[in-house]
């Protein structure tokens, strides 16, 4: 399903919702990032791809991208780095540091931004796919810094929501499927990129 968003002061862009329940889709899904990060590398002659999963292990709802982080890890994808682990989460608190951090060590890759969002109550459980960054935190009425040049989200609540404790009543088996789903959806992109050289 494709949707188009239009943000205020922003371009029109457009953002494609997957469901997560549809699990054969997660290839479609991951075809389109694959594109879309090679979009990117041909037109800004972009090298490595990072991917950077906010979070936090505390909240039930926002521990989408730490899951996926440590999933990922567990598999040793070694075609992308990977930046927030349920071990090592990359959150509120850190963002200014961990984003300095990435300025440093990756100033030439594709971020990818892989967090929890809110979004319309028949979209909980769908994931978002677009290019552009991604502003961690709107959903709870934080103000944190823009990340990312492809953004990737599981809707895990409604918009009308802003408050904090919301997250922790969402259901651990919708976070869960989520992230396996965008998991699948990686491993499958992970195919198709160049691996570092081994020495």
């Amino acid at each position: 399903m494709k949707a188009r968003w239009r943000g205020p002061r922003r371009a029109e862009r457009e953002i494609y919702y997957f469901d997560s329940e549809k699990t054969a889709d997660a290839r479609s899904c991951g075809r389109m990032l694959h594109n879309m990060i090679e979009d990117i590398r041909r037109e800004e002659h972009r090298e490595g791809v990072l991917l950077l999963c906010i979070g936090t292990d505390r909240s039930t709802g926002d521990s989408l991208g730490p899951l996926i982080g440590y999933k990922l890890k567990e598999r040793k994808v070694q075609a992308m780095e990977i930046m927030g682990t349920l071990e090592r989460p990359v959150h509120a608190m850190n963002l200014e540091q961990s984003l300095a951090m990435v300025r440093k060590r990756f100033p030439n890759h594709v971020i990818v931004a892989v967090d929890a969002s809110v979004g319309c109550m028949e979209h909980v459980g769908c994931i978002t796919l677009g290019r552009g960054a991604l502003r961690p935190g709107l959903g709870v009425c934080k103000d944190l810094q823009e990340v990312g040049d492809i953004f990737i989200t599981g809707i895990v609540g409604g918009y009308g929501y802003h408050d904090p404790l919301m997250l922790q009543s969402v259901r651990l088996s919708v976070v869960m499927r989520m992230a396996d789903y965008i998991c699948s959806s990686i491993l499958f992109v992970e195919q198709f990129l160049p691996r570092p050289a081994l020495i």
